[in-house]
């Protein structure tokens, strides 16, 4: 199996690379090797590859710069989705892409799913949904996986990802029976001062010293892009069509934290 993996210097990709490398022959780009602005040029690099399947974990993730730097928050979360998608389309085979909870506007009360309305409240919400979107449009075979509040660099995201490829290549019919958009975060949820609190919690257990967090309203933390009030997504539809469930975030925190890090 050949596949491409798009951004791979980035948080998710560089997890990425490393999951995916028991499936077959990783194709790994990054920003200077393939500009996802470069239209031309990713499209000859993809039609000469001729992949079995392409990874896409480039974005653009500034979410305040978006805000002043829109043409190219689009271009990079948009267009090149689109194109990702026409050309996996174009190729018959799946494309898998990465979007974000900031396509909602935070104001329900309690877990957002997959059938819930998306209502951006920044340009990088609305550019990642556009690039949902393209992606659905096209009538490719896709997977797009909405992740939030990521942080491990242990790589639950890649390694969840792996895994359902896996069951791509074992399941027939699977990207006729299963494109479609699944949540994938962390199980439970938290407040960033909750999670701030964790974090010197476990870092106190370890014998450092640690501040007090005091807990500020996010109206006192004002920023150029606004944010959800609520986040928290439900995975369920992820577990119940592949099995996959990624561990809550107090134990993925706690396993970061603790994990010696000279045998990365």
């Amino acid at each position: 199996m050949k596949i491409l993996l798009i951004a791979s210097h980035g948080q998710v990709g560089f997890q990425l690379h490393r999951s995916l490398a028991c499936l077959g022959e990783v194709i790994a780009t990054n920003r200077t090797s393939l500009d996802l602005t470069e239209a031309d040029k990713v499209v000859d690099f993809i039609r000469q590859l001729k992949p079995d399947l392409i990874v896409n974990a480039g974005a653009y993730t500034a979410v305040d710069k978006a805000e002043t730097e829109q043409m190219l928050a689009h271009q990079v979360n948009a267009v090149a989705p689109r194109l990702l998608a026409q050309l996996a389309k174009e190729l018959d085979i799946a494309l898998v892409h990465y979007s974000t909870d900031y396509v909602f506007d935070g104001h329900k009360n309690g877990a957002w799913n997959e059938q819930d309305i998306p209502a951006p409240l920044n340009y990088y919400g609305q550019s990642k949904l556009e690039g949902e979107q393209a992606v659905i449009d096209s009538g490719c075979k896709y997977l797009i996986f909405r992740v939030s509040w990521v942080y491990d660099r242990r790589g639950h995201i890649a390694d969840a990802t792996a895994h359902i490829i896996v069951q791509s290549k074992l399941i027939p019919d699977f990207w006729e029976k299963h494109s479609g958009i699944f949540h994938m975060s962390a199980a439970g949820k938290t407040s960033w001062k909750t999670f701030a609190d964790k974090i010197f919690e476990l870092a106190a257990q370890e014998g450092m010293k640690v501040p007090v967090v005091n807990a500020i309203p996010t109206s006192a933390y004002p920023t150029k892009a606004q944010r959800l009030l609520n986040s928290c997504m439900d995975n369920s539809k992820l577990f119940n069509t592949f099995g996959v469930q990624l561990p809550d975030w107090q134990s993925s925190l706690q396993w970061v934290m603790r994990t010696d890090e000279r045998h990365d």
